[in-house]
């Protein structure tokens, strides 16, 4: 009877029997677990690029998206290379992953930096799940022994791995900041919404319609007739002192004055 270290180091060496035939059962159900996540993943890419607001994002779901069906075509060619026919397994990470992207949108509004920003995280997390994924595929396909299968899946892995650094890359670029800026100037504009309002709809925390209301007599430019005299004519309030005194100015004693 083999010791444990034996049994451990043929184990890692893929030279147990019943070993290998465990690890061979676990890769193929690992291989279907894949192959469903990447048919899920272009209906979700395509869901996702409509949803995008900018071409940035919207072209980067695009191009995964195509890239994704030929990874299709290439696990195809891996199960082929170990003689299995090529199926599917339910992946219920990938499908909740896939929910999480639609309640991004839900929650977003059309057309905002912000869903931007929540699609590339959203889009991350798939990519994070399907690196986990590719990476122990390609490890148990070397201890196997399945050359073909090791280097095809590793194409693929680096693929997942380089579409991770793109959304990093263009979320860091622009997305990111362009998001935060519009939160403040929704917020902004949310808390002007609250103010005190005048009678001729200026706020009064609004210095420049102040002084523009004030300063241009505007409001006192008719003037009102008190028995046949003008009261008000051209005066304003705040208007310099060489108005003081003349004939039409009721402001400060003149020959019209109160």
């Amino acid at each position: 009877m083999a010791s444990l270290m034996d049994r451990v180091s043929n184990f890692f060496g893929g030279n147990d029997a019943e070993t290998g035939e465990g690890l061979r059962s676990l890769f193929i159900n690992e291989l279907k677990a894949i192959y469903y996540a990447e048919k899920q993943a272009v209906d979700a890419l395509g869901e996702q690029a409509d949803a995008a607001s900018t071409d940035e994002v919207r072209n980067a779901f695009l191009m995964h998206q195509e890239e994704t069906r030929n990874q299709i075509m290439r696990l195809e060619r891996v199960f082929d290379s170990i003689g299995v026919e090529a199926d599917s397994m339910t992946c219920e990470a990938i499908d909740g992953l896939a929910e999480d992207a639609q309640k991004v949108v839900s929650m977003t509004d059309s057309g905002s930096l912000t869903r931007d920003a929540g699609l590339i995280i959203a889009g991350q997390k798939v990519e994070h799940h399907e690196i986990a994924a590719y990476g122990s595929a390609v490890t148990l396909a070397k201890v196997l022994g399945y050359r073909e299968a090791a280097q095809l899946l590793q194409q693929t892995l680096q693929e997942e791995k380089n579409t991770d650094q793109k959304l990093t890359q263009l979320a860091e670029s622009f997305i990111n900041q362009r998001a935060a800026s519009e939160s403040d100037m929704n917020n902004t504009y949310g808390d002007r919404d609250n103010d005190a309002l005048r009678p001729d709809g200026t706020r009064y925390d609004d210095r420049n319609s102040t002084g523009q209301t004030y300063q241009s007599g505007s409001s006192y430019s008719s003037g009102s007739q008190m028995g046949g005299t003008t009261t008000y004519g051209s005066g304003t309030v705040g208007s310099s002192p060489s108005s003081t005194g003349t004939s039409n100015d009721a402001t400060l004693g003149g020959m019209s004055g109160v």
